[in-house]
């Protein structure tokens, strides 16, 4: 993967964030609205930390951050747990601290380690996404919102047609930030 230096990067560093995609998750904050202090928020594929970084500053103190990983986090916030392990193996009930009800949102920034072939990639990537929705359905309370990375492909529209048979509201969000040559689109879903 090639290494990007650009604005967003040298940005992200001077504001103390790991990296840059903390750019996309705060523009859909400015667009949605979405995270509120207070709120609880699972951050699933977290890895370095930029997105629960921000969450975690977006919900404050009274709020709290599940941030799950197969790498460890390069932040440490507290009012954040982590968990390091695949998300296909974990359980709903194991994303929940401390008897947690339930949590006001779900992000996911998870993306396959790339082959190089975008079909491929797009299935993997997809995998991860319908795994997020799947978790998003067991630990969301009602209202609750996803924002979700998919990349663009043949399995897209039938993904989007899946969210929107869980959710009431599915909007497709390319932000600014992300690289003009980059596959990936965001799904706000509440």
């Amino acid at each position: 993967m090639k290494k990007v230096r650009d604005h967003y990067f040298k940005k992200a560093k001077s504001e103390g964030y790991p990296a840059r995609s903390v750019y996309k998750l705060k523009e859909a904050q400015a667009r949605y609205g979405f995270l509120k202090r207070g709120m609880r928020v699972l951050d699933i594929g977290a890895c370095p930390g930029a997105w629960t970084k921000f969450a975690s500053q977006s919900v404050g103190r009274s709020g709290h951050v599940v941030a799950v990983d197969l790498n460890p986090l390069s932040v440490s916030l507290p009012n954040c747990t982590f968990i390091k392990r695949d998300i296909f193996d974990l359980q709903p009930d194991e994303l929940l601290p401390g008897g947690c009800p339930g949590f006001h949102a779900v992000l996911s920034d998870m993306a396959p380690k790339t082959t190089g072939r975008r079909d491929v990639d797009h299935l993997r990537q997809v995998a991860l996404a319908d795994r997020a929705l799947d978790i998003a359905t067991m630990v969301l309370y009602p209202g609750g919102a996803l924002f979700c990375k998919v990349f663009q492909g043949e399995d897209f529209p039938q993904f989007r047609r899946r969210c929107s048979q869980v959710f009431k509201k599915v909007s497709v969000f390319k932000p600014k930030s992300s690289r003009s040559e980059s596959v990936e689109i965001f799904l706000f879903c509440r």
